[in-house]
This record gives structure tokens, sequence and C-alpha cells, in this order.
């Protein structure tokens, strides 16, 4: 329709006004939802927008022809009205690519839930499965409420939480979330939390709430915006009327100065930074979820940007927070006896140390040693008769007081002497396992630039700096209970300066005052506590360090472009302003420092979708 127009002013001697109506067919085909735009806008009281600026400006243009001495401006009217519609599709394209990489996630909620109810199964809505009772997860079915498996095991997907390809394995006695997909077997699992608390429903809910706290950066966007239309609107009324009127020949050069404000208000139309700026934070935070990262508002973006130290609680943290077996250092006998009798010693124990000692050697159960006798010392350990030995498990105060000699251990942890028949026959050490990633998460925060590193804990200093040395954590601090925590974290707080930030990151239910006083706090979300996870910003779905070093990667980045954006649409916006107050812009100047900033900044923000995981 635009070219057949073109082709009849070409060809064709027309009036002005027959002219005009001739551009009017494409104007208002192409240009009808901006200007329904702008006409809702000025009947809400909100005038000056995007919508309004291009309105005006290329009224303007198709009226200009009717001035005396001016030519008529209809192609570049229909033409700025033109690539303002594709500039409106192409940001729609990228909001859409945005949404999509959160609205992935929406797809983890399960549709339905099979629950065994009187000896039958019945399909319900996870709403509908209480705590404490059995359902039956198939595969390809995802998991639609967080639980433990009480039977079978399978591999479960749990990239949509996670971001990870690699499946994870479950078996009896596994807790598993909701969300995740089975591949294999079938499983019944015991529901441990109503579907409105599963992990599931937690993320989504974190999600759809993202977009709640704005980043100062989008906020400040939108304030400028509201604020620099109308000064941009009436300072083009300015550059239309006040030259003409103080250069005494009004009709002659109002023409000229009319098509230079109308160049004025369409070079000046904010689109690129108003679009540009919050799209580029809501690809960061889209790129963010699909490598497992859930950050709960683009403002969090600006503060993990600037972290300079990073603060870990240790265990469940930077360890497993789980006690096992680390080295066994026998006497007499072989590593595997000593272990034998030292678990069957401690088959009744409730204590975490007796767990890692029956899980080091699991088949303690089934190989039909008689124990009996089990006694059990107060502030020492354990002893009973294993077979036709008498065996004593415990600390140094019970080799003691039974006459074993015993030796201290090269290695720090926890030490568990064991005696068979009063003699010393070696000892166990055992620890917190420290995650596979810890040490790597600790050099990658370096490379960032994070210029200070800590480690807060409730164990002894001996185990605090066996961990501290082997991570090569710059600072830590032992013994403290909860409030002590929030007391470090005061004094950090107070000696930060420059613009530095500090983050914590943390996991369980004493970490919660501290996650939320922190600058930015940080949950493990695989396997932490609800408080945690309701007081951190940003929460990790797979527990590993590492993630903590690529959410401030891409924190950066996102910052990066949005900056990007900033200055690129400034720059030509100055630029052609510049032109066009010596008369030397053109109409098509402007469209580009409109349009073409705009589509290219809008191009440039969809990078922050694309985050590798490192």
């Amino acid at each position: 329709m635009l070219i057949i127009a073109v082709l009849i002013e070409k060809f064709c001697n027309l009036a002005t006004w027959q002219l005009l109506l001739v551009y009017l067919v494409p104007y208002l085909l192409i240009g009808y939802d901006t200007l329904k735009e702008a006409v809702e806008g000025l009947a809400h009281g909100e005038a000056f927008n995007e919508h309004f600026l291009m309105s005006v400006a290329t009224i303007g243009a198709l009226c200009l022809g009717f001035l005396p001495g001016a030519e008529s401006q209809f192609p570049e009217a229909v033409f700025v009205m033109l690539f303002f519609q594709i500039g409106e599709l192409f940001e729609g394209y990228a909001e859409g690519k945005s949404r999509d990489s959160i609205a992935h996630l929406m797809q983890i909620r399960p549709d339905t839930a099979t629950v065994e109810r009187d000896g039958k199964e019945l399909t319900v809505s996870p709403e509908k499965v209480g705590i404490g009772e059995t359902i039956v997860v198939r595969p390809g079915e995802k998991i639609p409420l967080d639980g433990v498996v009480l039977e079978g095991t399978t591999s479960l997907n749990t990239v949509a939480l996670t971001g990870e390809s690699l499946p994870r394995e479950a078996g009896e006695g596994d807790e598993v979330l909701s969300g995740c997909v089975n591949i294999s077997g079938v499983i019944r699992v015991r529901t441990t939390k109503s579907f409105g608390e599963s992990t599931v429903s937690k993320i989504i809910k974190l999600v759809e709430s993202a977009n709640d706290n704005k980043s100062k950066s989008e906020t400040f966007i939108s304030r400028f915006a509201r604020i620099y239309t109308p000064v941009v609107v009436f300072a083009a009324v300015a550059i239309a009327l006040l030259p003409p009127i103080f250069s005494g020949q009004f009709a002659t050069v109002f023409p000229t100065w009319l098509y230079r404000a109308l160049m004025f208000l369409i070079v000046s139309c904010p689109c690129a930074l108003v679009i540009s700026v919050p799209l580029t934070f809501f690809g960061g935070i889209g790129g963010a979820s699909r490598n497992g990262i859930l950050i709960k508002g683009s403002n969090y973006m600006d503060v993990l940007a600037k972290v300079d130290t990073v603060v870990f609680d240790k265990t469940g943290t930077l360890t497993h927070g789980q006690f096992a077996v680390e080295a066994v250092h026998p006497e007499k006998y072989d590593e595997r006896h000593l272990l034998h009798l030292a678990a069957h010693v401690e088959h009744f124990s409730t204590h975490p140390i007796g767990a890692a000692l029956r899980d080091a050697f699991p088949d303690e159960a089934t190989d039909g040693c008689r124990v009996e006798n089990i006694e059990e010392v107060a502030g020492q350990g354990i002893q009973a008769r294993v077979g036709d030995d008498q065996v004593c498990v415990g600390n140094s105060k019970m080799m003691e007081a039974i006459g074993a000699k015993w030796h201290e251990c090269h290695l720090k942890g926890t030490i568990i002497h064991v005696a068979i028949n009063g003699e010393y026959a070696g000892h166990i050490v055992i620890n917190d396992r420290v995650k596979e990633d810890s040490a790597e998460a600790i050099q990658r925060l370096k490379q960032l630039g994070v210029t200070r590193t800590v480690m807060l804990t409730g164990d002894r200093k001996e185990t605090a700096e066996d961990v501290a040395k082997k991570l090569k954590i710059t600072d830590f601090q032992f013994e403290l209970m909860p409030a002590d925590k929030v007391n470090y974290m005061e004094q950090l707080l107070s000696k930060e300066g420059n613009g530095g930030r500090l983050a914590f990151v943390g996991d369980g239910i004493n970490d919660a005052p501290v996650l939320a006083r922190a600058d930015v706090g940080i949950a493990m979300g695989g396997l932490g506590s609800d408080a945690a996870i309701e007081a951190a910003d940003v929460v990790l779905m797979d527990d590993k360090p590492t993630k903590v070093a690529l959410a401030i990667r891409i924190a950066r980045r996102t910052l990066s472009i949005a900056r990007q954006n900033v200055w690129f649409a400034i720059g030509v916006k100055v630029a052609v302003l510049l032109l066009a107050a010596f008369g030397i812009a053109t109409m098509w100047m402007a469209v580009f420092a409109d349009v073409g900033v705009t589509v290219l900044a809008v191009f440039n923000a969809m990078r922050a979708l694309r985050i590798k995981n490192c």
C-alpha cells in the first residue's frame, strides 16, 4: 500500500490534499494501534508516552506540506510510523523470548497426583494430597509433592529445578523434590509437605513475584521517562515557535523550524531506554533461572554485581552437613574388621557419629553377628559384646577409663577410638565432608575480584581451621551461636566501603536472620530450610557453592548490557539532535535515532538470556 502511494505521488500531479488522502490509507493501516494508544493515554491522563510522541510527530509531518513554501513530508510520516511499528514487533518478540525462559519453570507444575487410599490408587489434584500420605510416581511423570522414597529406585531429571542435565539417582530413604521428572522406575513416596509448601510451588511464587522488585536502574529509567517526556514536548513547541517569532519572518521560517521540532520529537523519544533496560533485567532473571538460580527481583542484580565480600556458613553450605568416615587407622586387625565392630556397637545409637559408622559398614545388620550388653557411658562412648569380643567405641576418656593406650591422630576431625578386649585397636576419623566444588567456588569468586571470603561456623577451631585451609578461605570464625553470626555480620557491614556489597550464603534455619541482614542473602534451595529460602534474595536450587560465582557473573553481565544500551541510545540521540540544530539532520536520521536504536538495543538486551553454565 505504501509503495502504491509513492508511485501515485511520483507519476500523478495531484494537489497536496489529494496526496494526503492517498497517504492516509497506509498511514492509518500501519499506525492505527499507535494512534489508539495515544488517544487512550490522553483519556487516562497519561499523554506523555512514546505513542503520543510518535503520533504528534507523524501528524505534524503530514500537515507540514500545507504550510507556505514547505515541501510535503507524507512518505516520511508514513515510514516513521512503519519503522516504529517494526520496532514494537521486535520488542514484543524479545519480551516473549524473555517470558518463555521463565515460563519453562511453570511447566514443572504437576497437574495430578496418584495417591494410595484404602488400598486403591486415586488420581487427584496435588492440592488435595495431605502430609504423610503415600503417592505413586511412574516413569515419565512429574513428582507432585516433596517427600521421601518408601519403595523403589529410579533416576530423576532435575534440570528444571537445578539446571543440571545429569540425572540424579534416588532410592529408599532418599528425599525427592516436586517438579523433578521420574525417568526409570516406579517409586512410592511418603509426602513431607503440602502442595502449597512444596518446592515446585515456592519456585513458581518466587518467579512470579520477581518483577515486583525493580532494580535501581529500572526504577530510575521509569522516573526519568515520566519527567523527560513532557519536557521534550514543550521543548519541541519552543523550537517550532520561538525562533520564527524572534526572527521577524514568522511565515517564511516557520515550516523549517516546525520540521526541526518534529525531528526533535522523534529523536527524543525514550523508547530505547524505557524498553531495553527492563527487558535486559528480565532476560537476566530468565537466564539465571535456566541455570538453577532464582533471583527474586532485578534490584538484587544491582547488589550482586557489586559484591566484594562473600560470607559462607560452613555446615550444609561448604560441607554436606552429614558426618562420614574420612579415614580408618587400625593398630591391629584390618580396616574392614575395625569398622565392622564399631558399626555393630553403634547400631542402636541415634548420634550422627553412629549413623556415619553404620553408613561406612552397611553390611553390619546382615552379617549374623550377635550384639549383647550394650551400654552407653555418658560423655565417653558406647561399649558392647560383639560375638566373643568386648568392644569399646568412644573418645580418649573411655580409653583411659579402661586402660587402653591410645594416641592422637595427625588428621583433623572427630576421632573415634576403638578398644577390643581392653587393648587399643585403632581409631576412626569422622568429618563433615566438604562438597566437591567448594574449593572451586572460592577460586572462581577470587577470579571475579571478590577480595574477601569468610566462613562462619559453630564448630571447634581445629575443624574450622582445617576446612578453611583446604578451601583457601580468607578468614573464618568458629564456635559461633546464631546471635554471634549476626553480630559478626554487623561488624563486616560497618567496614564495607567504596560501593562494595556483602553476600551471605547459608542453608539452615539459624541462617535466616543473617541472610535477611546481608546486602544480598543467598540460600541453598535444594536441601536448605524453608526459613532460609524465605529470608534469602537469591536461591540456588542444586546446593552447589559454584553457583554463587555464576550468579555474580550473570548479574554483572546483565548490568553491563543495560549500561551499553543506555549509553548507545543517549549517544546516538545527542549526535542527531546536534545535527538537527544545524539543519543537517534528515527525517530518516531521526527515524534511525529512535526506531533503529530501539531495535538494536532490544537485540542487545536479548543477549542477557544466553548465559552458559560454567
